[in-house]
């Protein structure tokens, strides 16, 4: 077997793993940049974003996904022989035949979880941590394929795309490294010291089910399911059924690098079909979505009393204070609001900045807009790729031609690109947004952010908080100490200061997740992994019984435990 590195170019995912041999990295290197030389210089339809141009002999859908890889990929899929299929973004065309679950082959995949989970969960967690540090380098060695996958999926840049190879090797690293340490048996002080010995135990779940968006299909998939897998779960995965083809290739790595088969079942079906019998018959919850389907999930979990994990919605802030570095603010403001063409849960929708620099701010930001390269090659360049569905194009320009017809002002894009693909639209900034303006409360999930001006901190704060949603935000200053201590007055799971949200949500020691209608529950961190537990605790009481004894009468026994109490309060015992 060849192990591709990512050159920007890479083979077709068959030819990799039936051991065909590519060219060498030097040869890659070597004809990518002869290719550049003669790639036609960057084109612009009109005064809109330019076009990045792609380099001779840039791969296609079709070199990438062939019948063979579709089937390779597809065939651990639980399906009675329905058939569906998924599409890309880029031009709309069906990139492979997918089998089709039903709410009977859901039962069916727990049942193997099941038996799968009893196994795995004896074996010991060294040697379940093991498998994703395995994981961790087979990602990173063989990020090509896995990067055409998530483009054609999703319609991303490449970079963008390389945010989720990033996100899961830090994830598989972290969770591979300290698993051992926050599941480990924890001593803790009985009621009567020396006399009673608490161990606090962490037993896994059972079976994980788990519902995956569409807009992160490797991070969202894989990168949650790791820490489940190594506290001795099995998971049942529902990936969305267009970007089905990147989580079934993280489970064929994770499979190499150690996971048993059966441990992480796939099933792939309409959201309404197989979303509900996932939440039937699960024993914990993974959902990340919207807000009216995270509702849904907590119901249906709720009428059967177990735990859930919801990251939801957003409407982030951006605040750009005073004392900002305005052309690093504006840089942070292009990665905050464009990345992945907007479609992320804690990217930028409103950036409020002070009056003071308000213009200044926006010419840059305006220009650095107007800059973006947008393109649809399987290689790097492009600064922002397609939207992923005619939903979300639909959203985005109902949302920037309402507020223009209300009257706010565009101040850059506002347009679809069907010269480039039928879901591209450009980078937007809209000026004068105010309710009720649908852009101004309700979440775009697209290239569209809205500016507003403030002129003091506590007036910022205030409109960045007045939203239902809590999950991410975004604080730039030069004075360290004043971001910090504004960060702490924002109602959201996570606050960056001087960065957009990559700060916050790479750091995965700490908690990640939403307050409000953001969501419930945290991933990354401690709590990242003990969700997927159950807290047991064994008591062990020796010498003498909670209870009178050695001949003490009633009256006795509670006359000695109030002298207990209170010489345990005096010796400060918590």
């Amino acid at each position: 077997m060849t192990d591709s590195q990512d050159t920007g170019t890479s083979p077709a995912l068959d030819s990799a793993r039936a051991g065909g041999t590519p060219s060498s990295t030097a040869d890659e290197a070597a004809a990518t940049t002869a290719a550049a030389t003669t790639a036609p210089p960057e084109t612009r339809a009109d005064d809109g974003n330019p076009v990045a141009p792609a380099a001779a002999g840039t791969r296609t859908a079709a070199d990438v996904v062939t019948p063979e890889v579709a089937a390779r990929l597809t065939r651990g899929v639980v399906s009675g022989g329905g058939r569906t299929a998924n599409h890309t973004p880029f031009t709309g065309e069906k990139l492979a035949d997918l089998p089709e679950s039903t709410p009977e082959d859901v039962a069916t995949a727990f049942e193997r979880a099941r038996a799968a989970q009893e196994r795995w969960a004896k074996v010991p967690v060294k040697q379940r941590a093991a498998v994703l540090l395995r994981f961790h380098d087979l990602v990173l060695r063989r990020q090509a394929e896995v990067l055409d996958l998530i483009q054609l999926e999703t319609g991303k840049a490449r970079l963008h795309a390389h945010e989720e190879v990033q996100a899961v090797a830090v994830a598989a690293r972290h969770y591979g490294r300290k698993a051992a340490a926050y599941l480990k048996p924890k001593g803790h002080t009985g009621v009567v010291p020396t006399l009673t010995k608490v161990t606090e135990l962490r037993q896994p779940r059972g079976v994980v089910g788990q519902i995956a968006p569409w807009n992160y299909p490797l991070e969202l998939s894989v990168g949650d399911a790791l820490p489940a897998f190594v506290a001795g779960n099995a998971v049942v995965m529902k990936p969305d059924t267009e970007t089905a083809l990147t989580a079934l290739w993280a489970r064929e790595q994770l499979i190499e690098a150690g996971l048993p088969e059966d441990v992480w079942q796939v099933v792939i079906g309409e959201g309404p079909v197989v979303g509900p019998a996932v939440v039937e018959h699960a024993d914990y919850v993974s959902f990340t979505g919207s807000t009216p389907t995270g509702r849904e999930v907590a119901r249906g979990a709720a009428a059967r009393l177990v735990g859930v994990s919801l990251e939801l919605g957003g409407k982030n802030a951006m605040l750009v204070l005073h004392d900002a570095d305005v052309e690093k603010a504006a840089a942070g403001a292009i990665r905050g609001c464009f990345s992945s063409a907007g479609q992320l849960c804690i990217s930028i929708e409103r950036l409020y900045v002070h009056e003071s620099t308000a213009d200044d701010f926006l010419q840059r930001f305006a220009a650095r807009t107007k800059a973006m390269r947008l393109g649809n090659a399987l290689a790097y360049g492009a600064d922002m790729g397609s939207l992923v569905g005619e939903r979300q194009l639909e959203t985005v320009s109902r949302h920037v031609e309402e507020a223009v017809a209300k009257g706010a002002k565009l101040v850059a894009g506002g347009r679809p690109r069907p010269d480039i693909g039928p879901l591209f639209y450009e980078p937007t900034i809209l000026d004068g947004v105010q309710a009720p303006m649908a852009v101004c409360g309700e979440e775009t999930f697209g290239p569209v952010v809205s500016v507003y001006r403030f002129s003091d901190e506590d007036e910022a704060v205030a409109l960045a908080n007045a939203t239902p949603y809590g999950l991410n935000s975004s604080v730039w200053t030069k004075d360290g100490r004043r971001g910090r201590a504004v960060a702490a007055r924002m109602r959201t799971g996570t606050v960056n200061v001087n960065e957009a949200y990559a700060a916050g949500y790479g750091s995965v020691q700490a908690p990640m997740g939403g307050m409000g209608d953001s969501g419930l529950g945290r991933r990354h961190g401690s709590e990242g992994i003990l969700k997927y537990t159950e807290a047991q605790t064994v008591a062990h009481q020796r010498v003498m019984p909670l209870a009178p004894s050695f001949g003490m009468t009633d009256e006795k026994y509670a006359q000695f435990m109030t002298r207990s109490l209170r010489a345990m309060k005096a010796l400060r015992l918590r």
